[in-house]
């Protein structure tokens, strides 16, 4: 039995389809919040994360945002957050918010994260251009920078 390559080896091979793109992405995203969770610096997780994306360039064409949130009683702050990337802040915000504010996350049935505890949140965007007008074709507006996001 042959061994299988990890995820990320296996889509590097594919073009820039949608799909392909998605799926890139969330894995970026996930290893990102992973390897904060495990104590890396933000700084250490974003460049591992922008190298683990080539041959994609992201400091040209992507963005990578990486943060910490501390539940300090009940309010969600923004302790540290580190971005890079060629999209600007402005065409690829924060869609939690920014360093020393509050943070915006999605509605969970227990808090997360627990009192006094973080939270690393790790945003991926990059440019999407279709290759056909499926889009149009159907009626539908496809985004032209995908994102994704992975909280851990």
């Amino acid at each position: 039995m042959a061994p299988t390559r990890p995820p990320l080896r296996r889509f590097r091979r594919s073009n820039n389809r949608g799909q392909a793109i998605v799926e890139i992405l969330i894995n970026l995203s996930r290893e990102g919040s992973n390897l904060a969770s495990r104590g890396a610096s933000l700084t250490t997780t974003m460049t591992d994360v922008i190298n683990d994306a080539a041959p994609w360039n992201m400091n040209a064409n992507g963005r990578v945002i990486v943060s910490s949130v501390l539940n300090s009683n009940g309010t969600f702050l923004i302790t540290e957050q580190v971005a890079s990337g060629g999209l600007s802040g402005t065409a690829a915000p924060s869609r939690i918010g920014h360093m020393g504010g509050s943070a915006t996350l999605p509605a969970t049935t227990v808090p997360l994260p627990q009192p006094n505890q973080y939270l690393y949140v790790t945003e991926v965007y990059w440019p999407f251009t279709p290759l056909t007008p499926i889009g149009q074709l159907l009626g539908l507006t496809l985004p032209s920078v995908l994102y994704d996001v992975a909280y851990f």
